[in-house]
């Protein structure tokens, strides 16, 4: 009967030993509380940022604090849509956002598209997390030109 309760109670004593290893973004154990980190401010450059990884949709580089993107209204689209680009003189959202699956142009932006935030965020001051050494194909043909 004991051997059974030591087999049954080694995979949970493991675990927690285990557990005590786990490297977190944290900067503590997980059974403390830390120092909440510093919430980063918003940027408000109107300053386009490179992009960290091939795809990237682009960051929004402006606040956009109570802005309303619901099912009756996308302010997004009061500067970003075709027909007030000119005014606003803000880059038009992508000919891909006005297209529906089948790859057939729609008047309006595709309802799948509609709600920018599911991929575009704003830009902050936040210092990355983890290291990236992220190079897009314009910096590696220049990288090579001077290897030559």
């Amino acid at each position: 009967m004991k051997k059974w309760l030591i087999l049954l109670a080694l995979p949970v004593v493991t675990a927690l030993v285990w557990a005590e290893n786990i490297a977190t973004l944290r900067n503590a154990p997980l059974d403390e509380n830390p120092e909440p980190p510093y919430i980063p401010q918003v940027l408000n450059e109107d300053i386009k940022r490179e992009r960290a990884y091939p795809m990237q949709p682009p960051t929004i580089p402006h606040k956009i604090d109570n802005y309303q993107v619901d099912l009756n209204n996308n302010q997004c689209m009061h500067c970003h849509s075709r027909h007030r680009t000119e005014i606003s003189q803000a880059p038009m959202v992508s000919v891909t956002h006005y297209m529906d699956r089948e790859g057939n142009f729609l008047a309006e932006v595709s309802p799948r598209r509609y709600f920018c935030n599911q991929c575009h965020v704003p830009q902050t001051n936040a210092k990355p997390l983890v290291e990236n050494n992220f190079k897009d194909i314009r910096q590696i043909i220049q990288d090579k030109r001077k290897e030559q």
